[in-house]
């Protein structure tokens, strides 16, 4: 089914992100965690691969697997970087072939080795490009990627927004955000977006913090802020796992709540494979507030 008729019912949508395990040993996890997290009947799933298209093999025959042998709407994450006109027919037309009726639209991280983003000869040089072309070979539900607190390469937050625009006026459906920890700054967002005219559905992104040396490098790889409230709650739980999970669920939990109570359209979990906090957070949700 295409995400945009999910949305057609639902005023809010609970959606996991997944990514191609690497080993053996991963691959068992994976199959545990997304049996746990599938039993929460997720509105959608979408899968990722790594930077320059590495491991798309291993997303498409997720994908495959998720969609088709799950019957669950899946969502496959897609990037232009080291990728031609040919190259993105061959593979959205596959896609399509066998059954994914949406896509999560990039530019993609710079390939393995390289620090930054090259120009390509083939023209296919940001996500809107990726989208303009996409909107003209398949009818399929258009994801785009949003920064609550501005892309790192966007000299400000107004360009940012505006290059945003111009990736929804080229055939952007929805929009879903990098992962954020200070709900401000989504609400602050959302109200720049809808001031520039944009008017899609715009989809809170969020990542459990249960690893936190983990998640500040990943904060500052994305330009996210952590707040001093989680600063000051979790690093004196580093060498404490099990404190630093309680906490770390209670804390996305009430990032969570804050952010329905407020009349976010739903949440899309950033899962990092691991079912148990995502799990633990989704129940813990109070069912008027999955509803309302």
């Amino acid at each position: 089914m295409k995400i945009q008729k999910i949305f057609e019912k639902k005023s809010k949508t609970f959606s996991f992100e997944f990514f191609p395990p690497k080993s053996t040993r991963a691959n068992i996890e994976f199959g545990i965690n997304l049996g746990q997290l599938l039993r929460l009947s997720p509105d959608f799933v979408s899968v990722t691969y790594g930077a320059g298209g590495s491991h798309q093999e291993a997303t498409f025959d997720l994908v495959d697997y998720i969609q088709n042998k799950h019957e669950l709407t899946t969502m496959v994450h897609y990037t232009c970087v080291g990728a031609d006109e040919q190259k993105i027919k061959t593979d959205l037309d596959y896609l399509q072939g066998i059954g994914i009726e949406n896509f999560m639209l990039l530019r993609g991280d710079p390939p393995k080795g390289e620090s930054s983003f090259k120009i390509q000869e083939s023209g296919f040089n940001n996500a809107s490009d990726l989208v303009a072309y996409a909107k003209t070979i398949t009818d399929a539900t258009l994801g785009v990627a949003g920064y609550p607190e501005k892309h790192p390469e966007a000299v400000d937050m107004n360009s940012d927004i505006s290059y945003l625009k111009n990736k929804m006026e080229q055939g952007g459906d929805f929009i879903v955000t990098q992962m954020f920890f200070d709900n401000d700054a989504y609400f602050s967002f959302v109200e720049r977006c809808r001031k520039a005219g944009i008017k899609a559905r715009i989809i809170p992104g969020i990542m459990p913090i249960t690893n936190f040396k983990q998640i500040k490098r990943f904060s500052s790889m994305v330009n996210a802020h952590i707040p001093d409230e989680i600063i000051n709650a979790m690093e004196p739980l580093q060498d404490s796992p099990d404190k630093m999970y309680k906490v770390g669920v209670y804390l996305a939990l009430k990032q969570c709540m804050e952010l329905l109570e407020r009349g976010a359209p739903g949440l899309h979990f950033y899962t990092l494979n691991k079912s148990r906090a995502t799990v633990d957070i989704f129940e813990a949700l109070p069912e008027w507030l999955k509803r309302s």
